[in-house]
């Protein structure tokens, strides 16, 4: 573990509050951690530990905090035995939490106008980024959540009552808790949806941003959470467009703390080529040092 990293992260047994169900074998699950709830920031993660006879922990993003109330939400899709006998745990039952862990995103005042693009299982940071921004005072945040997924959304999508320019005619369909913050959302989707933008997200990312003129991109930042080749494609929009980009990488796990570097993952730092962990080093990383310009990156030996 690093040495950033001692003393920040906490180990507790959680109660299930809540545990939600949608399509696609998508869960939410509420979890009563006080601990993790006070220091938890949008990007961090927790290591999760699915049921008592299975000694393995699993990462995940963490959607929402309530700091007052003491509890954690965490969306995860069912893909193997660890995620499956969590799907089945329902309270009163506990389940031991470690956490938060790794480095959140960094929103900058000089940049208010946040574009968050999330795909499938990437979309929690971005909720959790969107409540924040909405939460603080100082800088008239204006965020924009576009969202793509390829299964059925985790939530009912409505219409949305905000209008959003730059955002094809078609694309009208909307996370409504986003919508009941006043927050602008919109989804994209290749499996014809109702209400989605059909394609990729970044692709919608691209139509609105094609719409700014020079002052609005220059007060504009992106940040991402998805697949891999969803953040490689969200990197070379910011390219594009010349605009800043954060990414949260999504990697399997071992410890989780630092100490395996089994999630290691090749950054262009100041000093040349290193390898970062990406749970305590990341999750959140500069999109330009993870998704270098083809002739920057680095050639084997």
């Amino acid at each position: 573990m690093s040495s950033a990293s001692r003393g920040t992260i906490l180990l507790e047994d959680a109660p299930i509050l809540a545990h939600s169900h949608f399509d696609g074998d998508q869960h939410v699950l509420r979890l009563a951690a006080p601990r993790c709830a006070g220091r938890a920031l949008p990007g961090s993660f927790v290591h999760l530990r699915c049921a008592a006879e299975l000694p393995m922990r699993r990462p995940m993003s963490i959607m929402r905090v309530d700091r007052q109330a003491g509890w954690i939400e965490v969306l995860y899709k069912v893909v193997g035995a660890g995620t499956r006998a969590l799907s089945t745990q329902q309270p009163p039952s506990s389940l031991s939490v470690l956490g938060p862990i790794g480095v959140g995103f960094s929103p900058h005042a000089a940049r208010p106008r946040v574009l968050a693009i999330g795909g499938g299982v990437g979309i929690p940071p971005l909720v959790f980024l969107s409540e924040q921004l909405r939460q603080g005072t100082e800088v008239p945040w204006k965020p924009l959540v576009l969202m793509g997924s390829e299964v059925p959304f985790p939530f009912r999508v409505r219409p949305s009552t905000i209008l959003v320019p730059g955002i094809p005619d078609e694309a009208i369909g909307c996370m409504p808790l986003l919508d009941e913050w006043g927050i602008p959302s919109r989804l994209a989707s290749r499996a014809g949806y109702p209400g989605c933008f059909d394609g990729f997200v970044t692709e919608l990312a691209r139509r609105w941003l094609a719409t700014l003129r020079g002052p609005e991109l220059a007060q504009t930042e992106l940040f991402a959470c998805g697949p891999t080749a969803m953040l490689r494609a969200t990197a070379k929009l910011a390219r594009e467009f010349g605009v800043p980009c954060q990414v949260s990488l999504e990697e399997f796990m071992a410890c989780a703390v630092g100490g395996c570097a089994g999630c290691a993952v090749p950054v262009q730092t100041p000093a040349g080529p290193a390898m970062k962990r990406v749970c305590v080093d990341g999750p959140v990383f500069d999109a330009a040092t993870v998704f270098p310009e083809p002739d920057s990156e680095p050639h084997p030996s």
